[in-house]
């Protein structure tokens, strides 16, 4: 079915007015502002053993059940839709997230073809990798164990080996990733090894195994589900299953995606936004040396660096450059000395000094950083570049740590929702051109700031042009939007 005159969905109108809350459906919705509890299938139907199918419901009451429904939208339509144009939310709503509805929606029917053969052959080399590891942690342990217990990895860890406790939970010492982290950086190889089997272990169950039994049986292809109310940034999520979540840096997560294949006499293209939330933040900040370095387009961390370290781009090493990238994706989470050390592997005084040089360059990134934290304070919430709106109420909060929360928020949201604003911009862009057939292609995932498409062999330089066109065009801001493209066989050649 083609639907069209899409009009007005109140789980979206919900989500912009209070992107916070995680409750956005019709029953919750017309509890909390109707006053009405709505009829629940299971009312209707009965539970477990009982329930009966919805065929051999009397007429009478499948009628009330979705006639009720229909009526309770409607009301929610109406409650909604003033509240939106008062908010000035209407043209956000109606030029951006109502008709991502549909695009979504065929995104999903697209769905994406795996090679089932190469995820049997992957499954049969992690096994023995795992098994392998396992083998290595019983020797560096010096005794057997349930890898998978926590008492038991407590006991080894803290009893056994003598290893230091960095914290507790209420049944004793954690050994959570971020303690087995800790451990693994002083060089202990037990840590070291738990972690390497944890992640592997986590993408065989997570992927490799079960990707193959979510194919469809009709289409043979896996068919994700795109959440739009999740993330209050407005970034879209996947789920059933999760296909924004691989961990590309990892060889395991790369070979997943070498998985992924596009249709026999298809092609892949990918169009992926070049330092997107980087680029948001200069045009933020109308910081002069960020800005001017995004237009003559250099590489801004050799040029962070340069100005950080005080010598010429060509100067700078591969180290200097590591870490002005630290730096420049720290001040964009607000993340602060003591983390940034540790990530940089140095003293927090070092880190401190790393973090005033680089304010003390860019005096306009630390400008509009307090002015993002000044108006959440004044009007409780911050603004994407399309009048998103994030509503920050930890930043009043009298606990420190809730408020730092609040603060990190108040400067990222704007930077993270306009990235989104800007994808999602592109993507209703792009579905129009594939409607009308101009080029012929299909949009198959988003994974935050990338695309990945597939079309007809020796289609594919028209598709690209498209694209990019489409998703550089998606904002005027004060430095070029820039889009990387790529082409291949199979997920992973088109990065």
């Amino acid at each position: 079915m083609d639907l069209r005159g899409l009009e007005f969905d109140t789980m979206i109108a919900s989500y912009l007015l209070d992107p916070g809350s995680r409750e956005h459906g019709l029953d919750a919705l017309a509890l909390r502002f109707l006053d009405h509890k709505t009829t629940s299938y299971s009312d209707l139907c009965g539970k477990g053993k009982n329930q009966l199918p919805f065929a051999e419901i009397e007429p009478e009451k499948c009628r009330d059940y979705a006639c009720e429904d229909a009526d309770i939208a409607l009301q929610l339509a109406n409650f909604f839709a003033p509240q939106i144009r008062e908010l000035h939310l209407d043209q956000l709503f109606r030029t951006v997230e109502m008709p991502l509805v549909c695009v979504l929606a065929e995104m999903e029917w697209n769905g994406i073809r795996i090679d089932e053969d190469f995820f049997r052959r992957l499954h049969g080399r992690l096994n023995g990798e795992l098994r392998v590891l396992e083998q290595q942690i019983y020797d560096a342990a010096g005794t057997t164990f349930n890898i998978n217990s926590t008492p038991q990895l407590r006991e080894i860890l803290f009893d056994r080996l003598q290893l230091p406790v960095s914290k507790k939970t209420k049944t004793g010492a954690s050994t959570d990733v971020t303690v087995l982290a800790e451990l693994a950086a002083e060089g202990h190889r037990l840590p070291i090894l738990l972690m390497e089997y944890r992640q592997l272990d986590k993408l065989q169950s997570t992927y490799v195994d079960a990707l193959p039994r979510m194919v469809h049986p009709d289409t043979g292809r896996l068919h994700t589900s795109y959440n739009q109310t999740i993330a209050a940034t407005g970034r879209l999520s996947s789920t059933d299953p999760n296909l924004q979540n691989i961990p590309i840096r990892t060889d395991v997560g790369a070979e997943i995606r070498r998985g992924f294949i596009p249709a026999e006499g298809y092609r892949f293209v990918s169009a992926d936004y070049s330092q997107i939330e980087l680029r948001i933040l200069a045009h933020y900040s109308e910081d002069t040396a960020f800005v001017e370095a995004f237009r003559q387009g250099v590489d801004i961390h050799r040029q962070t660096a340069a100005l950080m370290f005080g010598v010429e781009p060509e100067l700078v090493t591969r180290e200097m450059r590591d870490r002005a990238k630290t730096v420049n994706f720290a001040v964009i989470y607000g993340i602060g000395s003591f983390s940034l050390a540790q990530k940089l592997g140095v003293s927090n005084a070092e880190s401190k000094e790393f973090i005033a040089r680089y304010f003390e360059r860019f005096p306009g990134v630390r400008q509009y950083l307090d002015q993002q934290i000044e108006k959440a304070r004044r009007l409780g919430f911050v603004e994407t570049l399309t009048g998103r709106r994030r509503y920050i109420p930890e930043i009043s909060s009298k606990n420190f740590n809730i408020r730092a929360f609040g603060e990190r928020a108040a400067t990222n949201a704007p930077i993270q929702g306009s990235s989104a604003d800007l994808i999602k911009i592109a993507m209703i862009d792009i579905q129009r051109e594939l409607d009308r057939e101009t080029v012929p292609g299909r949009m198959l995932l988003q994974v935050h700031d990338e695309l990945l498409f597939e079309t007809p062999r020796g289609e594919e330089e028209g598709l690209l042009a498209m694209v990019r066109s489409k998703m550089e065009g998606a904002a005027e801001l004060r430095v070029p939007l820039v889009v990387e493209t790529g082409l291949g066989e199979n997920w992973l050649e088109c990065k």
